[in-house]
């Protein structure tokens, strides 16, 4: 089993806390040029739910989404936040204390979800669906917890987002096949897998890219990521240098982001 399916994985190593993750949002959140924001631009796909509607998030992590959209939240909104990772429900729990709301948060397999057919008005999977052994399953399981009319709100990444990084591994280990943690459920192939249960689904893409202007962001981001826990110092060494030459000859370091949203009705 690849480790980016690999429940034990994730759940002790990966995402034990929100640690790594917090090292990768870094980089968006400091170098991205889309300036409205990703959290922003997928909560506005929300607003057309009902003013009492039932949420189910799944693999929130550190809640993210709702902390960036704290005062945008109506008040009647039922809200279930839930992961895989007790560590990231924790920081989840300590990042949306302070904004007074009455969240909900539960540990939950997305392939066995402990609710009753027809609960819930909305189901929003936000970058995760790419680590679920049995996506079919775990889509079945939205479908069948979601309300006839509700909406299932899937995030992920394209075919060429952040190529640069790929590539610069590829450059440090010629040997080594990179294995993408998003091929299993992108943009490109994602819409099959989903439209398998919700015939009703379009896909709309943010526009953004990285322009990034200091080395040591992006170091911290990489020795965040699964598929460089084999690196040596060495080949850590060559790489900062590889990306010290590029932003001195460039002035920054482009990375290409495609980034998009699912959106399906029941």
């Amino acid at each position: 089993m690849s480790k980016f399916t690999n429940q034990q994985y994730l759940k002790t190593y990966q995402y034990k806390d929100s640690s790594n993750l917090d090292a990768r949002v870094e980089i968006h959140k400091r170098f991205s040029t889309n300036p409205y924001g990703w959290m922003n631009w997928v909560f506005d796909s929300l607003l057309k739910l009902p003013e009492d509607a039932k949420i189910l998030e799944l693999g929130c992590g550190p809640g993210y989404l709702w902390k960036e959209n704290a005062n945008r939240i109506p008040p009647e909104w039922d809200i279930t936040l839930s992961d895989l990772s007790s560590g990231m429900l924790d920081a989840s729990w300590r990042n949306l204390v302070v904004t007074g709301r009455n969240f909900k948060f539960k540990e939950i397999d997305a392939q066995e979800i402990p609710f009753d057919d027809e609960t819930f008005d909305a189901v929003i999977a936000n970058h995760m669906l790419y680590h679920v052994p049995d996506r079919p399953k775990a889509i079945g399981e939205i479908k069948r917890v979601l309300k006839a009319g509700g909406y299932f709100f899937a995030t992920t990444v394209g075919d060429n987002h952040q190529k640069e990084i790929t590539n610069w591994f590829r450059q440090i280990r010629k040997s080594k096949v990179w294995e993408s943690f998003s091929d299993l459920f992108t943009l490109e192939n994602g819409l099959v897998q989903v439209k398998s249960f919700f015939p009703n689904v379009t896909v709309s893409r943010y526009e953004d890219n990285l322009h990034v202007t200091e080395v040591e962001p992006l170091i911290a981001y990489f020795r965040s990521m699964s598929r460089t826990s084999e690196l040596s110092e060495d080949e850590f060494a060559k790489l900062r240098s590889d990306l010290e030459k590029e932003l001195k000859e460039k002035g920054n370091i482009f990375i290409q982001k495609d980034s998009g949203l699912f959106e399906a009705i029941r």
